[in-house]
């Protein structure tokens, strides 16, 4: 997965946050959070959500078992950095819970149902993570 992470990074860089192919018209993001066993930097595009001043991310790993690496480096270490078009934010990561991120999750579902058969095919509750501008 790395090898193919890389290059969809190349080309949102060099496309001013634009990505081809699967992700045609899917909004993404590049997400740089510090790994929690490593404590490097870790960069990982993400589909996410736009959510008034906040950006939600949805650890779904295509419904893999288990969380997604980067959801485990933003529960470690909440501060990361994320690159939308061609802006860059310092944001502080928040795990949604309860009602708010079941709502939320149910928004992400009526806008792109894939999330469903993601949620369909694990028994882990994917997690919606709210990504907050850093101010001061």
């Amino acid at each position: 997965m790395s090898a193919h992470n890389d290059a969809v990074i190349a080309e949102f860089r060099s496309h001013e946050g634009t990505v081809g192919g699967g992700f045609t018209g899917v909004p993404l993001l590049l997400i740089t959070s510090t790994g929690a066993r490593s404590g490097r930097p870790h960069t990982t595009p993400v589909t996410y959500r736009a959510d008034g001043d906040r950006w939600l991310v949805f650890a779904s790993a295509a419904g893999a078992a288990n969380h997604p690496a980067w959801y485990h480096n933003l529960v470690a270490h909440p501060e990361a950095v994320i690159e939308v078009g061609t802006e860059r934010v310092e944001v502080t990561a928040v795990v949604t819970e309860g009602a708010e991120r079941d709502r939320l999750f149910a928004d992400q579902v009526r806008e792109f149902p894939r999330f469903a058969e993601y949620q369909d095919k694990t028994s882990r509750v994917i997690p919606v993570v709210a990504l907050e501008r850093r101010t001061g």
